[in-house]
């Protein structure tokens, strides 16, 4: 038998089939989705790969196979999926098949990967009535001796260290019973846990109001005919979406079927892991991010794969979990950018959801206060079927929202970064016991440091782009590459010490409010401050549990997160995404202010908003304060429409770089020469523009330039582009790194 072998390899010259042969004593071990370590070229070393096929013969003189990997592989359809995503975004097989391995096993070394966890268990090496016998004719005599194996006789499987503490006998008695012939120690495999202390109320269905009744009806209806459907749940913040999921969970559970929830913040995910295990307990329940340890995620992986899970909870790669009996896919707040990945492969997960839902014909639910246009546009058309929620669950109202325009603020004297109206607010929440939720997306003290002498502005080493000054640390930090530098007193260009700390970040925001405000407590919730493990849900809870007066964060504070005693929010730069080099400005501004505006006034306490802008006549945030998605929407479209951009067409983004900058010129106008051949030779609908520095032109000392193609992305397109890539490649161009990128989430 000859085994079909991708290697594991970026290497796009690589991304093909070797044959192998599979020895006589490997054939029932092996079987595609396997993995396996080969003799590759002269390389002395074995080199992983994964079996993609099975056939009886080659048609070449062929090594054996080195050695398989029994436990960690994926099934066919995995490897089908891959071949897919490597298709569809420009990679090699063998990078989109690691996305599907276990945590922890991307190693070439099969001996040290991540492995099931082990423990010492003990338990009764002779009968209970040869023991009581014994201890009846006194050949049993010590209290100890007898109370641990009484013990042991009512608990069936129990690690010996813990049974040291329950029984409160040493290891030294255990040895004395094992000596004995009693007792008996052997290895067993643990579960690392990551529920293991989490205590949560259980809570039953809620009573679901006649418009969510609708929706679930209508997933229902597609869940009993086994439909491959896609509805779009569009409900306003605090609409009771949640209820909605775990009732068609429910319904997935009954049918024997396991359910896919993805959140797209990890922060959100211990919220959302509550919620479930409180409605199905936590035997149910496996949950995968990137925050949990590599072996805790090993384990919720084979938790899956072994079924004893039937509800997936994570953020973007919980979508390619070990599911073999899919029910139902939730993708909650589907709008979030989080979901398209900007490293390789660069998928787009709804795109993967898409197509294991047809595989497996079962609906997708999207959710929603504020929809992609891509996903309301379809909708709009048909292609979704619309699923509306225009009223808070419990009735609460909608809050307030009030624009304040900052450059009056400025004119009246106030440079801080609160206003006065919304200083008056914090005030009056502070006196009421109220929290405040205080937002503003950039972390760090002073986003950019510059002489007012001669308008030097400290820039990173290694990139084009300014450092953000941290007070804690006392550094000028990149956010790019992470290189730190102390700041300076003097200008490193004209020795001035005329030195400017401007713009403000969270640390900077903390700061002031600790100033104007010293009775109230605060916390911070930033990249900075979740550094470490259940640090999200550390602070989360301690907002909510220790009652603080004021939450200060970015992006990971405003989305989905249920507070209830929160009646006030503050944004305290609601420019900032307006002045991205980026068609979705409007449309993520809009998106970000409705929901952080979404946390206020859960509950029965009216809600109040202060949106802080200079531009307060600006479109997107006109209709935020309005909470008018469909006004917007509407806006949108038609200029977008115009501009031809999506969801009117696809954008490809051709990305190059190297250290070399001339390579990356080099390379950037053959990629567009032999695009605009094509275009002109095979008549492809393609709009194509030439190759531009890109907006940040150096990152981590590499040059980087950019190509856009505008189309309605296709096979024939598709195969265009690989044709061009492989022509560049013929040019043997050193050193260039080039990334296509299907619909980027960062056109920077």
């Amino acid at each position: 038998m000859i085994a079909e072998i991708i290697m594991n390899s970026s290497v796009r010259n690589l991304d093909k089939t070797f044959d192998y042969s599979i020895p006589f004593d490997m054939e029932d071990k092996i079987h595609i989705g396997s993995r396996v370590l080969v003799k590759f070229g002269n390389i002395k070393e074995l080199k992983e790969g994964f079996v993609v096929n099975i056939k009886d013969k080659s048609d070449f003189e062929v090594k054996d196979i080195s050695k398989v990997e029994e436990k960690d592989f994926i099934d066919e359809a995995k490897v089908n999926l891959a071949k897919w995503m490597s298709k569809r975004y420009f990679c090699n097989v063998s990078e989109c098949i690691k996305l599907m391995l276990p945590p922890g096993t991307g190693t070439n070394n099969l001996e040290n990967r991540a492995k099931e966890k082990t423990a010492r268990f003990i338990r009764l090496a002779k009968s209970i009535d040869e023991i009581e016998f014994d201890i009846e004719s006194k050949k049993i005599k010590s209290d100890k001796h007898i109370r641990a194996l009484r013990m042991l006789d009512k608990i069936s499987e129990i690690p010996s260290k813990e049974f040291e503490e329950i029984a409160d006998v040493s290891s030294a008695v255990l040895k004395t019973l094992e000596k004995n012939g009693y007792i008996e120690f052997y290895e067993n495999a643990v579960e690392r846990n990551p529920f293991l202390h989490k205590v949560v109320a259980s809570t039953n269905n809620l009573k679901l109001t006649d418009e969510q009744q609708s929706a679930f009806t209508a997933v229902e209806n597609a869940l009993d005919d086994m439909m491959n459907s896609e509805f779009l749940l569009f409900g306003v913040t605090g609409s009771g979406k949640t209820e909605v999921y775990l009732q068609l969970i429910e319904k997935v559970l009954e049918m024997g079927k396991t359910s896919v929830m993805l959140v797209p913040e990890i922060s959100l995910t211990p919220q959302t892991v509550d919620r479930f295990i409180a409605r199905f307990g936590q035997e149910k329940i496996a949950v995968l991010h990137s925050k949990l340890s590599v072996g805790e995620r090993y384990d919720q992986w084979y938790k899956i794969k072994n079924g004893e899970a039937k509800i997936v909870i994570g953020a973007r790669s919980a979508m390619f979990a070990p599911i073999n009996d899919l029910g139902i896919i939730i993708i909650d707040e589907e709008h979030d950018s989080s979901y398209k990945s900007e490293t390789t492969p660069r998928y787009n997960v709804k795109d993967v959801a898409r197509y294991l839902a047809k595989e497996y014909s079962v609906p997708i639910v999207f959710g929603s206060a504020t929809p992609d246009m891509d996903t309301y546009y379809k909708a709009q058309n048909g292609d979704i079927e619309l699923l509306e929620l225009t009223k808070r669950a419990n009735e609460a109202s909608l809050p307030d929202i009030n624009i304040v325009d900052m450059r009056r603020e400025l004119a009246n004297g106030n440079r801080s970064s609160i206003s006065m109206r919304l200083f008056e607010y914090i005030k009056q929440n502070l006196k009421d016991k109220k929290q405040t939720i205080l937002f503003l997306n950039r972390r760090g003290y002073s986003t950019f440091v510059m002489c007012r002498n001669c308008g030097y502005v400290a820039k990173c080493k290694h990139c084009n782009i300014a450092l953000t000054y941290h007070s804690k640390e006392n550094r000028l930090r990149c956010h790019y590459c992470g290189y730190e530098e102390i700041p300076f007193k003097s200008c490193p260009e004209c020795d001035s010490g005329s030195i400017k700390y401007s713009g403000s970040g969270t640390q900077k925001l903390e700061e002031e409010v600790n100033k104007m405000f010293p009775e109230a407590s605060t916390i911070r919730m930033d990249v900075d401050t979740v550094t470490k493990k259940n640090s999200h849900e550390d602070i989360i809870n301690r907002f909510k549990d220790e009652n603080i007066d004021i939450l200060i964060g970015t992006q990971m504070v405003v989305k989905g997160h249920h507070f209830p005693n929160v009646t006030l929010v503050g944004v305290i730069f609601a420019d900032g995404s307006l002045n991205i080099d980026d068609y979705r400005a409007h449309e993520r501004t809009f998106q970000i202010l409705t929901q952080v505006a979404g946390r206020a006034g859960r509950e029965k306490e009216k809600g109040n908003v202060f949106i802080q802008t200079y531009n307060p006549d600006n479109l997107a945030i006109e209709f935020s304060k309005q909470q008018d998605y469909k006004r917007f929407y509407d806006t949108e479209i038609k200029i977008r429409k115009a501009l031809k951009y999506p969801p009117f067409c696809d954008i490809i983004l051709i990305g190059f770089s190297s250290e070399n900058e001339k390579n990356v010129i080099e390379s950037a106008k053959q990629m567009y020469m032999c695009l605009k051949d094509k275009i002109i030779s095979e008549k492809l609908p393609i709009i194509l523009y030439k190759p531009v520095p890109a907006p940040i032109d150096r990152i981590k000392n590499k040059y980087r330039w950019r190509l856009i193609v505008k189309c309605k992305f296709d096979d024939k397109i598709n195969d265009a582009i690989y044709e061009c890539l492989k022509d560049l490649e013929s040019k043997n161009i050193r050193d260039v790194k080039t990334i296509i990128d299907v619909n980027p989430s960062n056109m920077m």
